[in-house]
């Protein structure tokens, strides 16, 4: 979907997706001691916020000035900051070997731009860095509970090891989670209902 169609659907004053972190984001870096974050895709900014009053140095990109307007509202209410930068993320610079961990959440990209990312975002991560993902998977096409329309969109497991293909090649890194599951989302009114998603977590070595 394009920049427009964001910048318009996040330009309500009201956060769409909610204020409150991603319930599986929540759950896994509560495990992890701080370090710095990287978001891309981050939207409204509830997990970097939620993120950054763990202690957390966040940096979060998106291609939507509305939702970057959003977010440092967000983290000014709750007394923190977080790095935003507006980008396409097929076009943003990502640095190497920078990260502890990265987020990603509900980025649902063409398989095509999907695997360049995923790769600049591995080469980002530094050594025992870890990449967490939550997705909406390919059954999710028969729920109304959010999500793309479009199923070369949504994700399989082949297409998390295909994607992140490199993570475990040229790093040998692990897989800590693969798993396809049923969840309950409560994320504002466009992630609201019964959801099949995918979960992942990748170990960089």
């Amino acid at each position: 979907m394009s920049k427009e169609f964001w910048d318009e659907r996040f330009s309500s004053e009201e956060y769409i997706y909610g204020t409150e972190p991603n319930d599986f984001f929540k759950q896994q870096i509560e495990l992890l001691d701080a370090g710095k974050l990287l978001l891309p895709g981050e939207g409204e900014g509830r997990n970097a916020v939620y993120a950054a009053t763990k202690g957390w140095i966040v940096d979060a990109v998106d291609f939507s000035e509305s939702a970057k307007a959003k977010a440092l509202i967000l983290a000014e209410s709750k007394s923190v900051k977080i790095n935003y930068f507006i980008s396409d993320l097929a076009e943003f610079n990502f640095p190497e070997d920078d990260y502890d961990l990265i987020g990603l959440f509900f980025v649902h990209l063409k398989p095509s731009v999907r695997d360049s990312v995923h790769s600049k975002l591995i080469r980002s991560l530094k050594s025992g860095g870890r990449i967490i993902l939550e997705a909406f998977n390919k059954k999710q096409i028969n729920n109304t509970s959010g999500g793309p329309k479009d199923i070369e969109l949504l994700y399989d497991e082949k297409d998390i090891l295909s994607s992140f293909d490199q993570l475990f090649k040229n790093s040998k890194g692990e897989i800590l989670l693969l798993e396809n599951t049923i969840t309950e989302l409560k994320e504002g009114n466009y992630h609201k209902g019964k959801a099949n998603v995918i979960r992942f977590v990748g170990l960089k070595k």
